[in-house]
């Protein structure tokens, strides 16, 4: 059972200028701008640690004052605000006020309601926004593209004059329209549903996607609750959108334009009835054919069911019989998905099967050179690349290297692919080969300044990484690197070997830190800040002649509630033997909640 989406975006075009406009207000003036902040630039914020003793709550009982807002209810700031430009006072929110009224609503009168009869429309503010339309040239002419739903109220019509437009609303907000722009924007929602929501997805004309959901609805729970969820994404992204499911693309095509519905899930089977009193544009028609209908008095779909075939497609073009039937579902209709990724690849069909080290080497050397030239023509390096081999009973090998950085270099791949040679089980003998890049990266031009004005070069590490890994495995080399975090276990993570870690904190830290703190015993200290003089860890007594310390940590509440109060203090301590460890107790040793007050090594110094 086939089951397709169609999303239709009905102001796709002046939805996409509005939303990209708000983002560029937002960019330009964060701090005053209403817009809705784009969370893929916000830089993310990380709370303070808890205090341990806050003091007394700065809300008064039954107050007016949410917590934060103590400046407020000083009287000489009060006044200070009170002085300030209407546009640099802060808002009731950032004030602190629990609520704020709203500005009331005016609508003006249209021209034929009364008001007045002059042949110029008032705009009415609904809400500050303004009339607006698109605008194409062609030729000579200005053609009215796109048309926000206030401006259809008003009379103004897609394929209208500008001229004319302007002429019947004041205050009209007239952009140019980019039809490119739009059709990047379509393309990457389409690369986006094919990531996230089914594997199959197309872009559907200038204004819509088509969504294969043939066995992936059950993953969301149906397809009324996918449609919900898709129409939801769409308006978190300023973009509103109408979803029709049905057997057939051309019935999902139609029902989503035509419909009458913000979701319409068709059930199997009842296309023709649903397409039957839609008009004949909802089949795709091309304007000759709708204009031949027109004549012939062909208003909806259902008028075509009891023509003749043969009549039919003199009259209206074989194009027209063809929708109708694909519409239905007499005749498949396929989609073309969009492809995420058009993997490079070199293929060898040999002659007779081989199944020695040196023939195989050679023939990875040959597709190494056919690889590496489709890389260059396209500006690329590999980051990874994966051999298949086809042996005579039809069995594979497979074959993956990784590089540390994007490269080109078709004798460093080829060592890298020496090393796993035997790895590869030829069997009775390997008849096919086939080298991919799944993984690549752009790869500029490198400048050569520093090396022909004499100056040493940095050596490239890169080589002697893959190398490595590719003998020790991928995950064995590896740097750290500072994570946002106060709590020491979470504030170091693992980085690529070339990356360049930084945000390392300012205190000292252990050179050895154990992946999980491991609990000590027998241990003697004078509370509650004083390190430990005698200790014992795996199975062995430490006597301790030096410590520092301590240093308090709070737990990072924003995580999970159990760590809203509680507390580590740190220490550095050395033993008689030398031996220097960096070891912490839960609890202050003056609050309960604090912590249990037990011991515990996290860390050893060089």
């Amino acid at each position: 059972m086939t089951r397709v989406a169609s999303l239709y975006l009905p102001q796709l075009a002046i939805e996409r200028l509005r939303r990209d406009e708000r983002l560029r207000m937002a960019e330009r003036n964060p701090t005053r701008s209403n817009a809705p902040p784009d969370r893929a630039r916000a830089a993310p914020r990380f709370p303070e640690p808890v205090d341990d003793n806050p003091g007394a709550c700065s809300v008064p009982r039954g107050g007016g004052w949410r917590p934060g807002a103590r400046w407020a209810q000083d009287k000489g700031t009060t006044a200070a605000i009170d002085t300030l430009p209407a546009h640099q006072r802060p808002t009731m929110r950032e004030l602190g006020r629990r609520s704020e009224p709203a500005a009331a609503v005016f609508r003006s009168l249209r021209s034929d309601d009364g008001g007045g009869g002059g042949s110029i429309v008032p705009v009415p503010p609904m809400w500050g926004a303004r009339p607006t339309i698109l605008i194409a040239r062609t030729g000579q002419r200005e053609i009215v593209t796109a048309a926000c739903p206030i401006a259809l109220d008003l009379g103004l019509a897609i394929g209208m004059a500008a001229a004319h437009a302007r002429a019947l609303v004041t205050d009209l907000d007239v952009l140019d329209a980019a039809p490119a722009a739009d059709a990047a924007w379509l393309a990457r929602l389409a690369l986006h549903a094919a990531r996230h929501w089914t594997p199959s997805a197309a872009v559907s004309g200038s204004d819509g996607l088509w969504l294969d959901l043939t066995g992936a609805s059950h993953l969301f729970g149906g397809e009324a609750r996918f449609a919900a969820r898709l129409r939801g994404f769409l308006k978190r992204l300023g973009v509103s959108a109408r979803v029709a499911i049905a057997g057939t693309p051309g019935a999902a095509h139609a029902l989503a334009r035509y419909g009458g519905s913000d979701v319409l899930v068709l059930p199997e089977g009842r296309e023709g009835e649903a397409l039957a009193p839609l008009p004949l544009a909802a089949l795709r028609l091309a304007p000759e054919a709708l204009a031949a209908a027109a004549r012939f008095g062909i208003e909806r779909v259902a008028d075509l069911y009891a023509m003749p075939r043969a009549p039919l497609a003199r009259r209206l073009g074989r194009a027209a019989v063809e929708r109708l039937d694909q519409a239905r579902g007499f005749v498949p209709e396929p989609i073309a998905p969009v492809l995420l990724f058009d993997i490079p690849c070199a293929e060898r069909r040999l002659l007779e099967p081989i199944g020695t080290a040196e023939a195989i080497e050679q023939v990875i050397a040959d597709l190494l050179a056919d690889l590496t030239g489709m890389l260059e023509r396209d500006g690329h390096g590999l980051r990874s690349a994966v051999l298949t081999c086809e042996r005579v009973d039809a069995a594979k090998q497979v074959v993956t290297v990784g590089t540390a950085r994007a490269t080109r270099d078709a004798a460093h791949l080829l060592r890298l692919f020496r090393l796993r040679i035997d790895r590869i089980e030829p069997g009775l003998g390997i008849e096919a080969m086939t080298l991919a890049a799944p993984a690549v990266e752009r790869l500029a031009p490198v400048a050569l300044g520093a090396a022909l004005g004499g100056e040493p070069r940095a050596p490239d590490l890169a080589p002697l990484v893959d190398r490595l890994a590719g003998r020790a495995g991928e995950g064995a080399l590896f740097r750290l690197r500072g994570l946002e975090s106060d709590v020491p276990e979470r504030a170091i993570g693992r980085a690529g070997p070339l990356a360049k870690p930084g945000g390392w904190p300012a205190w000292p830290r252990p050179v050895r830190m154990l992946a999980r703190p491991e609990r000590l015993s027998a241990v003697v200290a004078l509370l509650p800040d004083h390190p430990p003089r005698r200790f014992a860890w795996r199975g062995r007594s430490y006597a301790v002649v030096a410590g520092d310390g301590p240093e308090r940590i709070h737990g990072e509440w924003w995580r999970r509630a159990g760590e809203m109060w509680a507390v580590r203090d740190y220490f550095r301590v050395e033993a008689e033997s030398g031996e220097r460890f960096w070891l912490f107790r839960r609890g202050d040793a003056i609050e309960d909640n604090t912590g249990d007050l037990s011991w515990y090594m996290h860390g050893v110094f060089g």
